[in-house]
């Protein structure tokens, strides 16, 4: 991806999330200039990846297959293992009208996916197989605590104000309806590390390679070692 449709998209999904009155925390919106003027003070950004991250998972066109995420809260691995150690996490994502995450699980993650407003989001559902194929038995999942069943395959709609848990293990695709607006979603979760916790059914490329036609407007968090200073 270029850093100039990175910027763009960024761009973009802030103006919707103002439009949705959500609020980000003051880091989301730091320069280049204002992480180079900081220290280990932001140790716990870098070490627990919060912040901005955008992928069109390898696809080449962002618009049809891709995600933005801002991860606002999230543990690490160690504090797992910890009796009371920080173990959740919270991330903000849009998808747009038709634009797809594609088909995956994650080994030790559980996550609550929110329509938090906007559009309806479509969640597609399948069980995994011990071999990490797609199963072709009925999927049942806790709806805002209502259980609901869908075959392999199968989709539920969030409408704004709905939610689905979806455990470890558990494949899903999703994205916005392609008759409604982007979605604002949210996301509760068990402590996250992307770069080792996804598998995905189809290989992808889950962090773009980046072509610097232009300065970063804000980091990715895929930035930040070329940026922190420990």
């Amino acid at each position: 991806m270029k850093r100039s449709e990175i910027n763009d998209i960024m761009r973009q999904g802030l103006a919707f999330v103002r439009e949705s009155r959500f609020y980000l925390p003051p880091f989301a919106f730091w320069s280049p200039s204002d992480w180079q003027k900081r220290g280990t003070e932001t140790q716990e950004l870098v070490d627990q990846q919060l912040g901005w991250d955008i992928t069109d998972f390898g696809s080449g066109n962002f618009h049809e297959q891709g995600l933005l995420l801002f991860t606002l809260r999230n543990g690490t691995f160690d504090e797992l293992k910890k009796p009371l150690g920080k173990i959740y996490g919270e991330k903000l994502l849009i998808a747009q009208p038709g634009q797809l995450t594609p088909t995956h699980f994650h080994h030790q993650k559980m996550e609550d996916i929110i329509n938090r407003g906007g559009g309806k989001l479509v969640v597609q559902l399948w069980n995994s197989t011990s071999d990490n194929g797609l199963a072709d038995t009925d999927v049942t999942v806790s709806c805002d605590g209502v259980h609901r069943t869908v075959p392999a395959g199968g989709t539920i709609t969030l409408e704004p104000g709905e939610s689905v848990c979806l455990p470890q293990r558990l494949y899903h695709a999703f994205w916005g309806d392609k008759d409604h607006g982007a979605v604002l979603v949210g996301e509760v979760n068990r402590v996250n590390d992307d770069r080792i916790d996804n598998h995905f059914h189809d290989p992808v490329g889950r962090f773009p390679e980046i072509e610097e036609d232009e300065e970063p407007l804000h980091l990715l968090t895929m930035d930040y070692p070329k940026y922190f200073r420990s």
